[in-house]
């Protein structure tokens, strides 16, 4: 179906779920701007992932399905009063998929996923297994004749948690020094290297290259955290409970950021900080860091990699099995990638 712009006056984008999921579906938000200049454009996610999208300069209004408090009926009545003309389903969910076929909206795009299919009037071929998940919601863009002229991600970091960060590097006397953060969670146990060989590869950067060592933490995450702290024999520096923006501030601060892969990887790569993304179980060319100043490092002797298993039937050798030195050689190239040793000799 073709698309008259004349008609296009409020637009929603709904994206529910993971932080990483939707801070890689905000690529299609400044393709989405420069499409509709004048139109409203709004964002419908979930709670934990509100801060991705709040403060991005393409946005009108976030808002928030609380799956505790808002039941399908009522999300359903909220969106469908807004009047939106064009609804864009990037989740393709039952839920998501009905409130998209209720909203009203003259052009409702999702894609072909079983009978959710039937909710769109552009209906969307999934290349989910094919292309990086960034494509995959620049694919709903393409269907509506949409040229795309950016594909970055965007994660708006604002004066308030930039001074926090400052404050936080001041108070732990991290100012000018090289900081590598190291992040030990990740949503599937099968996704993350253990706590001991953080501790190791911790160490082995500390007493290297003389680097500070910090160490990301969110909900649940802390012990793990401790864990590598109190088994490290270098110092390492436990970050402050914080929200993600704050999170974001933090990790822009440093000079490289060490991640399983999760949402603060993908942040990470939002804010520009070089990054080693450790993989396994899901693959980098679908679900990477969106930059080119990563290192992707992986247990390159499985050819199991990138099966999607949240629980491995034979003991997740692609995390046990996976060295401290695979990771430090990755660390290392990405410290020459990204001419960070000259900066290292700067910093005497």
């Amino acid at each position: 179906m073709a698309i008259d712009h004349s008609q296009i006056h409020k637009i929603l984008v709904i994206k529910l779920r993971a932080i990483g999921d939707v801070l890689l579906s905000t690529v299609v938000l400044k393709n989405l701007r420069a499409a509709f200049p004048n139109a409203q454009i709004d964002f419908l996610t979930e709670n934990p992932s509100r801060e991705v999208v709040e403060g991005n300069p393409h946005l009108n209004i976030v808002h928030v399905f609380d799956n505790k408090r808002d039941n399908g009926m009522s999300l359903i009545w909220k969106v469908r009063h807004q009047r939106y003309d064009l609804v864009i389903d990037l989740f393709g969910n039952p839920r998501s998929a009905l409130v998209t076929y209720f909203s009203g909206a003259k052009y409702r795009v999702g894609y072909r996923f079983k009978w959710r299919q039937r909710c769109y009037n552009i209906v969307v071929e999934p290349r989910g297994g094919e292309v990086h998940n960034t494509d995959f919601n620049l694919d709903a863009l393409r269907a509506m004749g949409i040229s795309i002229s950016d594909r970055s991600i965007h994660f708006p970091l604002i004066r308030e948690v930039e001074n926090f960060a400052e404050e936080f590097f001041s108070k732990e006397k991290l100012q000018g020094k090289f900081v590598v953060a190291v992040n030990a969670g990740g949503g599937w146990y099968t996704k993350r290297w253990r706590p001991s060989q953080f501790s190791a590869l911790g160490d082995k950067i500390a007493n290297e290259l003389g680097a500070e060592i910090l160490l990301t933490w969110g909900p649940g995450e802390k012990e793990d955290a401790e864990q590598i702290r109190s088994t490290m024999n270098h110092r390492a520096i436990l970050i402050p409970a914080c929200n993600l923006k704050q999170l974001g501030a933090i990790i822009h601060r440093c000079s490289v950021f060490i991640t399983n892969d999760s949402g603060p990887m993908h942040i990470a790569a939002a804010v520009g900080t070089p990054t080693v993304a450790i993989f396994g179980p899901t693959n980098p060319d679908l679900q990477g860091p969106v930059s080119d100043n990563n290192e992707i490092v992986r247990n390159e002797r499985l050819v199991c990699l990138g099966c999607n298993f949240t629980k491995c039937p034979i003991g997740n050798p692609c995390m046990e099995e996976l060295s401290v030195d695979e990771v430090f050689t990755a660390f290392q190239k990405l410290v020459e990638k990204n001419q960070l040793a000259y900066q290292l000799s700067e910093r005497g």
